[in-house]
């Protein structure tokens, strides 16, 4: 079953939120805890994820906290759930490693292939933007 875990759910309200405030405004971490519901050190080590890999930005000290790192609707969903999550995986034989030898005669993993896909596209067509916006 593929499943978000609460990583990923605390990761999207967090960035969701950045996102519905004006484009020039830092956030303080204990701000965006609170108003999204999520400990706060548990944010704190997904936000330094995301600030690693550029979705968001940080600034230490007085006036210091979060901001997206690029436009919302430059940040696709799948990009926030993949930097949390990892790659969606729907089944282990589509990692393309050998964890299935079945690959090329089983009647199911071009199923898979396709989950796997359409998930994707779906997330990847979906921005912070949009869901700021709602």
């Amino acid at each position: 079953m593929m499943e978000l875990t609460r990583k990923g759910e605390y990761a999207i309200r967090g960035i969701v939120y950045l996102a519905s405030r004006p484009s020039d405004q830092v956030c303080l971490l204990s701000e965006i805890a609170v108003a999204v519901d999520v400990p706060q050190t548990f944010l704190a080590k997904i936000f330094q994820q995301f600030s690693k890999i550029g979705l968001v930005r940080s600034y230490r000290g007085t006036g210091g906290g979060f901001m997206l790192g690029r436009p919302p609707e430059k940040i696709s969903l799948l990009e926030v759930v993949e930097a949390v999550e990892g790659p969606i995986i729907p089944n282990r034989c589509v990692t393309g490693k050998a964890d299935c030898n079945r690959n090329f005669t089983c009647q199911v993993h071009p199923v898979w292939m396709k989950v796997q896909d359409q998930v994707r596209d779906i997330l990847a067509g979906v921005t912070l933007q949009d869901l700021a916006a709602k």
